[in-house]
């Protein structure tokens, strides 16, 4: 009898660091007290030790939240009062986590948290290691002798464990009273459990399976049926053990699962949330019933009128045969965050408008005259579709949903399903009709969630001639909100496989630190007397980096050197390391070792890990000979964020340790609701037309709407939704067009055709007001070698709804963006943009992966992997943009010449009087500066932009203005792949370029140099005035009182022009006099 896992939450406490003496001597001898889901468990006491090592394991059960116990997890440190003079066990500090931060066995790490106050006159200092994991344990089965005795006919039996020994001894020991100090909470405490829920104590669930009967083939050519012979009795059987149930499990406090709809068996679940509580207030264990599935389902009895079915034939009913849709998702997959493991909730459509379709689910069909895989034909309106060929069991299988479009609830029109037998041997033989219902449609009931599906019935089919066969199926009128419209047929889609709507996760992506320290016995005795150069080549998949070159005599080479690689999980790869021996005539591989990526040790900090040797081996794998060792350090380094994205548009800047992560604060919802006047992508059978979808990307999260065939003007109206973390993040979403819907119908040479964009919008989510939904419609503007075109217009709304408090939401905004490691051991840029690179290509090779999959030039194109390629364009903007950033510098300076100038004497007159107050009190200087400020950011207020959100600029970008030529070299490739005579005259542009630029630079560091000529004595008499100057100055300002000095260079500065001469002041003269290196430049 196989018992079903526990989940377990493992608390490793291994040290303290810096705890504060309180026991009145100058020590302290502390202890580890930890709270979850109320259950206690404490350590030992580490005797007068302010740096104690505990080294202990303490498990806990993982239940659902409830509203008495919650998932954060507290862990208190307090001195133990029988050590020392102390009379109270006083607090040294505590720390409180989430259930969220927690990981699997296997990612655990050592992670040091900072000790925090109980109250705000609290003195704590300190750290606390800890590693914290979930783990699966599988229950011993209780012995023979203990199983009760099974019932005649019960529906599952009952286990009830005993407790164990060792149960028993620690909750006596978990009696203790933690401390003095904390009386008040253990008599507020009392009505809680004396006791400990014991480790054994869990929910075991056990599951009979019942054989379904055999169904027996009758005689002739009717196919096999489903015995349905004992279903009334059945049902109604279950329907009164259904009413009688609920009674008997309050009674008993039992909890029973029905696995009646189940097809296969429960599945672990991934997050502590999704697991059956153990232990409740009073103690008690629950007992879990599993009821077997039943023979037949209970059908829902729905009133629908049923007419006649007409007469129909193949030639009157022209179908188009669909693709067969595989069921891949579900609508909570569809409309929530997948990669947390938390409770998901359907998403409530109130962003986009509600499309109604009329939704038909055949399940399955009996009594078919036919021994064929008959095919499900329905027309509606003006559609018609054709089903997958029946599978073979007890019954005709399909289990296929359909989705057809209408304009309003209130239309009315007919639906006809039928079932077809075609022709097996004879393709011209028309297919033989086997029966078929006809509904009306204004009769059809509307479901909207969060309504329950509606459960298929059994139909009796008219028209088949002496055998009436009954199909089983249901139809309803929806919304794009059902549960079935993911995986449905639509008839926007064209029944296409890869049309579907998806969500996609990133691989979770690492940096792996791989420290090459030395190598030993490399070389042979005799040879290790010359001089050899060596160095390490080390590859990871298409990763390949080298070490620098060490030149030794004795075979001992070291480098010291880190390399650094992107890996994403599972970690399937082995990293190999390749001894080289740098000769004349190139490289001689010696030896190469690997190392799998599973063996690597992870950290979320700058601690140094153990460093290990390793062999290096024959590079002939047939023969294996010792050729030396090394000396590697390897680690994944989990406190960096692995960069995917341009760090100016990053949609997420957590670091790759679960464990680092800060709660949510907050949530975006995104609803993309349709496109207007594209353009024409591509030309099929004559006709333009465009199959457009949407891509949006926000952390690790990627969605794409499903393909909408053949429209300029498709209407998705699909909602999404995501955590955000960090309101200083960018939501990306792009439009593209699809040649996935022609593969397979149109030759090899369209499937392996790109999809083409067209167009992109960015949503910075810092500048969405809470709780305020925006729905605008932006531009899709393409920049292409031909210049920029508009391909059209994408309707979306966006909303920004915060979840944290408000104070923890703006002490974001004082945070870094980037996690500690990148200022512990930050990296530098080239070796970022390298380790992008390298991400990027990753990530596109797995969600290349998928099914229906995304492909590269979509994640190319959403991740801007060709940002940093050279424009002549895009230099030219940076540099506008840096004289607009100057602009309010020159205003200020313009308006200060013009108020020395006396252009405006009122003006200057008023600055004079500023003056006078701010040098008698200098005080107000300060203040007065903040309160301008102020004054200017409350008059900008009037200002600012209300309606659109910031988009594309094409005048910031120069994309109306710039010139073909410049274009067409933006978009050339790397090496270029136009003419030489093309390639040679950019060379000449750019060397004209760059030697403005030389100019430039000469002389911002001839004005440098000019400065340090002033004590160098460079020039013995300019440097002799201005010491002599200098010390002048500083004469005067030891005599004469600073306000006056101040106000005498103020009133000297704004005098009137005419006191003034047209010519450089003398210090100017003075200044560019003074001698700089240009001189000395070759």
């Amino acid at each position: 009898m196989k018992m079903a896992a526990i989940q377990k939450l493992i608390v490793e406490v291994v040290d303290a660091r810096n705890l504060l003496p309180k026991d009145g001597h100058g020590t302290s001898s502390p202890y580890v007290l930890i709270d979850y889901y109320g259950q206690r468990r404490k350590t030992h006491t580490a005797v007068r030790d302010l740096n104690p090592t505990w080294n202990e394991a303490l498990e806990f059960n993982v239940g659902k939240p409830s509203q008495v116990f919650t998932d954060m997890f507290e862990l208190n440190i307090f001195h133990d009062k029988a050590y020392g003079p102390t009379t109270r066990n006083n607090f040294l500090g505590r720390i409180r986590l989430s259930s969220s931060q927690f990981v699997k066995k296997g990612e655990e790490a050592l992670i040091y948290y900072p000790l925090e106050k109980k109250s705000l006159l609290s003195w704590i200092q300190g750290e606390v290691g800890l590693k914290i994991y979930y783990v699966d344990i599988v229950p011993t089965p209780p012995p023979a002798a203990l199983a009760p005795v099974p019932q005649p006919d019960p529906p599952a039996k009952e286990v009830k464990p005993d407790p164990t020994v060792e149960a028993k001894a620690e909750a006596a020991k978990l009696n203790e009273e933690p401390a003095a100090d904390h009386e008040a909470k253990v008599e507020a405490e009392a009505a809680k459990p004396n006791e400990e829920p014991d480790a054994d104590h869990e929910a075991k669930v056990e599951a009979e399976a019942v054989p379904a009967p055999e169904n027996k083939e009758p005689a002739g050519d009717i196919e096999p049926q489903c015995d349905t012979s004992s279903a009334p009795e059945q049902v109604q059987a279950n329907e009164e053990q259904a009413r009688q149930q609920p009674s008997m499990q309050e009674q008993s406090g039992h909890i029973e699962f029905d696995l009646t709809t189940s097809k296969a068996g429960p599945e672990a679940p991934a997050a502590p949330s999704d697991h059956v509580m153990a232990a409740s207030v009073s103690g008690s264990v629950p007992e879990v019933k599993v009821t077997p599935p039943s023979c037949s389902p209970q059908p829902i009895s729905r009133s629908a009128s049923m007419a006649s079915f007409a007469s129909a034939t193949a030639g009157n009913i022209p179908i188009n045969g669909p693709q067969p849709i595989s069921r891949t998702m579900s609508t909570a997959s569809f409309a929530s965050d997948i990669t947390d493991n938390i409770p998901i909730e359907r998403s409530s459509f109130d962003l986009v408008e509600k499309m109604h379709y009329l939704f038909v689910r055949v399940v399955k069909a009996r009594f078919l005259p036919t021994k064929g895989s008959p095919v499900v034909k329905i027309a509606v309106a003006n559609s018609r579709v054709e089903s997958k060929p029946a599978r073979r069991t007890s019954c005709f299988e399909w289990d296929q949903t359909f989705a057809f479009g209408r304009d309003s609830p209130e239309s009315s029109s007919f639906l006809e399903v039928s079932v077809w037998d075609p022709p097996r041997g004879d393709v011209a033989a028309p297919p033989g009709f086997l029966g078929g219902i006809c509904f009306d449609v204004s009769e059809i009931p509307l479901r909207d969630p969060p309504d329950s599906p509606l459960a298929p019935q059994w139909y009796r089919m008219e028209g088949g001639g002496a055998y009436s066969g009954d199909l089983m199926l249901a139809t309803w009128v929806g919304t794009q909100a059902d549960d079935s419209f993911p995986d449905a047929w639509k008839t926007d889609t064209a029944g296409n496989v890869n049309s579907k709507a998806k969500v996609y996760v990133s691989p979770k992506l690492w940096y792996l630190r791989a420290t090459v320290i030395e190598a030993q016995d490399i070389l042979p005795p005799v040879a290790a007397l010359k001089e050899a150069s060596f160095t390490i080549k080390a590859q990871l998949g298409f990763q390949v980096q080298k070490t620098k070159v060490s030149v030794t005599r004795n075979g001992t080479p070291s480098w010291n050197e880190d390399l650094l690689f992107v890996a994403a999980e599972p970690f399937t790869d082995q990293l190999s390391f390749t001894l080289e021996n740098r000769q004349h005539k190139g490289s001689l591989a010696l030896g190469v070792t690997r190392v799998p990526l599973t063996a690597v040790e992870r950290r979320v900090d700058d601690r140094k890990v153990a460093s290990r040797w390793f062999t290096f081996e024959n590079t002939n794998d047939e023969k294996r000979a010792y050729k030396g060792r090394v000396h590697l350090r390897l680690c994944f380094d989990g406190g960096y964020h692995v960069m995917d994205e341009a760090a100016h548009v990053c949609s997420d800047y957590r670091p790759t340790a679960r464990q680092l992560w800060k709660p949510p604060v907050g949530t975006v919802e995104l609803g993309v609701i349709g496109c207007k006047n594209l353009l024409p992508m591509k030309t099929v059978n004559g006709k333009s037309t465009t199959d457009a979808y949407v891509v949006a990307k926000y952390a690790s999260k990627w969605i794409r709407t499903r393909t909408v065939s053949d429209s300029l003007e498709p209407r998705w109206n699909e909602q999404y939704t995501w955590k955000v973390y960090d309101p200083c993040t960018v939501l990306a979403l792009g439009v593209f067009d699809s040649w996935g819907i022609f593969e397979g119908e149109n030759g090899s040479m369209e499937t392996t055709r790109p999809d083409c964009r067209i167009g992109k919008v960015r949503i910075r989510i810092s500048t969405l007001e809470t709780g305020k939904v925006y729905r605008n419609t932006y531009p899709l503007l393409l920049l292409g070698s031909n210049g920029m075109t508009k391909m059209g217009e994408i309707e979306v709304a966006v909303r920004f709804i915060r979840t944290s408090p408000t104070l923890d939401f703006l002490h974001v905004y004082s945070q870094p963006l980037l996690p500690l490691m990148h200022h512990i051991k930050p990296l530098g840029m080239v070796q970022q943009e390298m380790l992008r690179s390298g991400a990027v290509k990753i990530i596109a090779a797995h969600l290349a992966r998928s099914e229906p999959p995304l492909r590269r030039e979509i994640v190319l194109c959403m991740l801007d992997a060709d940002s940093h390629a050279f424009s002549m364009r895009k230099v030219r903007a940076n540099w506008f943009r840096i004289i607009n950033v100057l602009a309010g510098v020159i205003d200020i300076l313009r308006w200060a010449d013009d108020t020395r100038s006396w252009k405006n004497p009122t003006a200057t007159i008023l600055v004079h009087a500023l003056l006078v107050m701010l040098v008698w009190f200098p005080d107000l200087i300060v203040p007065t500066s903040a309160f301008y400020v102020f004054a200017i950011g409350v008059w900008n207020y009037r200002f600012r932009k209300r309606d659109p959100l910031p988009h594309f600029d094409p005048k910031i970008s120069l994309a109306d203005t710039i010139e073909r030529d410049e274009l067409d070299e933006e978009f050339d490739t790397v090496p270029s792949a136009r003419p030489n005579e093309i390639v040679r005259a950019r060379y000449d542009k750019l060397r004209t370029l760059g030697a403005r630029v030389q100019t430039l630079l000469g002389d911002f560091a001839a004005q440098g140099e000019r400065a340090q000529a002033l004590v160098t004595w460079r020039d013995p008499r300019a440097t002799g005035i201005f010491v002599g100057l200098c010390f002048v100055v500083a004469m005067i300002l030891y005599l004469v009182p600073s306000k006056m000095v101040a106000m005498a260079f103020g009133f000297y500065y704004l005098r009137h022009p005419m006191f003034r001469d047209r010519m450089p002041s003398p210090a100017l003269n003075f200044f560019r006099r003074l001698p700089s290196l240009s001189d000395r430049i070759m």
